[in-house]
C-alpha cells in the first residue's frame, strides 16, 4: 500500500494557528498548529470558514429560495395545502429517500395540509418513478405528486403525469442526463443547469429539507420554525451520513447539529431505533455508529421487504409499536447480512477460479438469482476488497438488474453513457449507479467497461493508497490533542478522520490476536524506544509492561509510562509514554510481517478516545503497519 501525503503551506498553516486563539475553542493552545493544518488541507484558510467550520449554526443554512425551481414548487404547493387538494410524496426505498419522504410529509401537515406517500417495492416495482403508480393516484383524487430522492430522469412520468392531470414537482439530487430535466410544474435539484445553490452535495433529504424549510419559512412563526428546524435535522443528519455525500458546507451543519439532537430523540421511532442499534445511552453518537449501526437497520426494510416500515416508524406515537418496527428492522439486517455473506463468497470464488476477472480494470460480476436487495452494498464490499470499479449484477431469466461502485479516479456514471443503449433504464453519481438491462448485455456490457476503463486507468490508480494528513509522532499525541481533533467531528466523506503518520516506533508487547481477525498492539514512541535501547524494550514487553511509575511523571487516562531504575532518563517524560492500539482486520497483516515485541515499524494512526470506565483513555487505531527502514 502506497502512503500519500500532500504539503501544507507553512505560513498559511501559522497564519491560521494564530487567528485560532481568538476563537475561544477551548482547546490547549499547543494542538492548534496542528488543528489549523488540517483545516488548510480542508480548504479552509480563513478564521470566518473555521468558524463556521468548527461550530456550525443553525443561522448557516442558505436560504432556500437560493435554489433554481424553489419559488415555483413552493406556490404551487401552498396552493393545494389551500385548496385542501390531495398530495402525494413519492420517494425512494433506501435511507435517504424514506426519510425524505418522512421530513416533506410531517412538513406538509404541519402547515396545514395533508400528504400520502408512495414507496416503491425494490422487486417488484424497481427504482424511479413508475407511470402505472401515478395513473392510480390521478384516478384516486391526487392532484400534486411531489418526488423526493427521484424523478430527475423520469420523462416518461412526467409525461404520464401531464396525461393524467396531475401536476409534478421534481426533488432530487442525483446528476441529470444529456437531455435535461423532464417537464414539471416545478424542478428543485442543485445540479441542474443553471443552478447557483452553494451546497452542490445535498443528498436527496437534504433537497426535501430545504422544500420544508422554504414552505416553514412562509407558513410558520419563527420559534415554531427553528423548533422544528433542529427536529428534522435530526433525521436528515441520518440521511446524509447514510448516502456517504461530502461532509462539508451544509452538510456539516445537518450532519453536526443533527448528531447533538439525537442524544435526546423525542420522536418515539428515533428512541425505538437507537435502542436496538444499542445506541441509546444519552452520548453524542459517531457518524461512524450513524453510518454503521443506525443507517444499515433503516436500510433493510427496503433491502429485503417493504421500505414503509421506515416512514412508519417515524410516524408512530406509542413507544410499543416503535419497539415492534425497530425490533423488525433489526432481524431484517441480519439478513440481509447473511445474504451478502453468501453473495460475496460466490464472487470470493469467481476472482479464484477466473484470472480475467482478477485482471480487470473495471469488475462486472453477475449471478442467477443475488438478492438485489443487497447487490450495491456488496459491490462497495468488493471495491473495498479489490480496489477495482465494480458492478454487481443480479440475473433474473431474461432481464438484469445492478449496482456499481468506484474508485476516486473513475467516474463511474460517465462510464455508463458511454453505452447507455446496452440498458433499459440507469442512473447515479460518479461512484455510485444502479441500472436494469437484458440479461443478454452483460457479457457486451462487460467487455465495454474493461475496455473504456483501460483507456482512462493506469495501474497506479489501482494500487491501494492511504492518504495521510502529516507525520506526528507518538510523543505529540496527548489528550488535549485528541480534545482539539474531536472539533473536526463528524467524520465523513470531503471530512475524513485525520490519520498520522508516525516512524520507526517501537512494538513494546507481543501482538495479541483479538476474535481472530483483529489486534492489539502497543506501541513506544521513537525517541524513548532509542533511549531505552530495543533490549530493553523487549524486557520491559516480556513482563507484560508492569511499569514502575515515577513519581514525577505524571499518569495520562489510556497511556503508560515505561521507566527505568538504573539508566538515563529518556529526552522527556512524553517520550517514554507507551499507547495502546487496535488494528481491525488486521491480523493477516501483522501475522504476514512476523512482528515481534521490540521491533521498530512505521503506522499510520487515527487517535481515539475510548469511553470504557476501567481500561479507557486514549486509544490509537491503526490504517497501517509496515516495518521502519534501516
Amino acid at each position: 500500500m502506497r502512503w500519500i501525503s500532500n504539503s501544507v503551506e507553512g505560513r498559511k498553516a501559522r497564519e491560521l494557528a494564530g487567528a485560532l486563539g481568538d476563537l475561544r475553542l477551548n482547546v490547549a493552545a499547543g494542538t492548534l498548529p496542528v488543528l489549523a493544518d488540517l483545516l488548510i488541507r480542508r480548504g479552509i484558510e480563513r478564521p470566518e470558514e473555521a468558524a463556521r467550520f468548527l461550530a456550525p449554526k443553525l443561522e448557516d443554512l442558505h436560504d432556500p429560495m437560493r435554489m433554481a425551481g424553489m419559488r415555483a414548487a413552493l406556490e404551487r404547493l401552498k396552493a393545494a395545502i389551500d385548496r385542501k387538494e390531495k398530495v402525494m410524496v413519492y420517494g425512494d426505498y433506501d435511507v435517504d429517500g424514506t426519510t425524505a419522504i418522512v421530513i416533506l410529509k410531517t412538513a406538509i401537515e404541519l402547515c396545514g395540509g395533508a400528504a400520502d406517500f408512495h414507496v416503491p417495492h425494490r422487486i417488484r416495482e424497481g427504482y424511479d418513478l413508475r407511470e402505472d403508480v401515478i395513473e392510480r393516484s390521478a384516478a384516486a383524487g391526487v392532484r400534486l405528486i411531489i418526488s423526493v430522492d427521484t424523478g430527475i430522469r423520469a420523462f416518461g412520468a412526467a409525461e404520464a403525469a401531464r396525461r393524467a392531470g396531475v401536476d409534478l414537482i421534481v426533488t432530487d439530487h442525483h446528476l441529470p442526463g444529456t437531455d435535461g430535466v423532464p417537464q414539471a410544474i416545478a424542478v428543485v435539484n442543485p445540479n441542474q443547469a443553471g443552478c447557483d445553490y452553494p451546497c452542490k452535495y445535498l443528498c436527496g433529504a437534504g433537497v426535501a429539507f430545504k422544500l420544508a424549510q422554504g414552505l416553514m419559512q412562509e407558513r410558520l412563526e419563527a420559534k415554531d420554525q427553528a423548533r422544528m428546524l433542529m427536529s428534522f435535522m435530526k433525521v436528515v443528519a441520518i440521511a446524509t451520513i447514510a448516502d456517504a455525500v461530502p461532509l462539508v458546507g451544509e452538510n456539516r451543519v445537518f450532519a453536526k447539529l443533527g448528531l447533538a439532537g439525537l442524544r435526546r430523540p423525542v420522536n418515539p421511532g428515533l428512541k425505538a431505533l437507537l435502542e436496538v442499534a444499542k445506541l441509546g445511552d444519552g452520548r453524542e453518537l459517531t457518524s461512524t455508529e450513524v453510518a454503521f449501526r443506525i443507517a444499515p437497520r433503516l436500510n433493510a426494510a427496503g433491502r429485503m421487504d417493504a421500505a414503509r416500515d421506515v416512514v412508519e416508524l417515524f410516524s408512530v406515537k406509542e413507544m410499543e409499536r416503535a419497539r415492534e418496527i425497530a425490533g423488525r428492522l433489526d432481524r431484517l439486517n441480519s439478513e440481509r447480512q447473511d445474504e451478502e455473506r453468501r453473495i460475496m463468497e460466490s464472487i470470493g470464488r469467481r476472482f479464484e477460479e477466473e484470472p480475467a476477472l482478477r485482471d480487470a480494470y473495471c469488475v462486472v460480476v453477475d449471478g442467477e438469482g443475488w438478492h438485489r436487495g443487497v447487490i450495491g452494498i456488496t459491490a462497495t464490499r468488493v471495491v473495498e476488497k479489490y480496489g477495482r470499479p465494480t458492478l454487481v449484477i443480479s440475473r433474473a431469466g431474461d432481464e438484469a438488474y445492478g449496482s456499481g461502485r468506484s474508485i476516486a479516479a473513475f467516474h463511474l456514471l460517465n462510464a455508463l453513457e458511454s453505452c447507455a443503449e446496452m440498458f433499459s433504464r440507469f442512473g447515479g453519481h460518479a461512484h455510485a449507479v444502479g441500472f436494469a438491462l437484458p440479461s443478454a448485455n452483460v457479457e457486451k456490457l462487460r467487455a465495454h467497461l474493461d475496455g473504456y476503463a483501460r483507456a482512462r486507468l493506469t495501474p497506479a490508480d489501482l494500487e491501494p493508497q492511504l492518504e495521510f494528513e502529516r507525520e506526528l509522532g507518538l510523543d505529540e499525541v496527548t489528550p488535549e490533542l485528541q480534545r482539539a481533533l474531536s472539533l473536526l467531528e463528524p467524520f465523513g466523506m470531503g471530512n475524513p478522520e485525520p490519520v498520522f503518520a508516525a516512524r520507526g516506533v517501537r512494538l513494546m508487547a507481543p501482538v495479541q490476536v483479538v476474535k481472530e481477525k483483529h489486534v492489539r498492539l502497543r506501541f513506544g514512541a521513537a525517541r524513548y524506544a532509542e533511549a531505552v535501547g530495543a533490549q530493553a524494550a523487549v524486557t520491559a514487553a516480556g513482563s507484560g509492561l508492569a511499569v514502575q511509575r515515577s513519581a514525577t511523571i505524571p499518569a495520562i487516562a489510556g497511556q503508560s509510562v515505561a521507566t527505568r531504575e538504573t539508566a538515563d532518563p529518556a529526552p522527556s517524560w512524553r517520550s517514554s509514554v507507551t499507547f495502546k492500539a487496535m488494528g481491525w482486520g488486521m491480523k493477516d497483516a501483522c501475522e504476514g510481517l512476523q512482528l515481534l515485541a521490540g521491533d521498530r515499524v512505521d503506522i499510520a494512526y487515527t487517535v481515539g478516545w475510548n469511553e470504557h470506565p476501567e481500561f479507557g483513555g486514549l486509544e490509537l487505531t491503526l490504517r497501517d503497519v509496515v516495518r521502519a527502514e534501516g
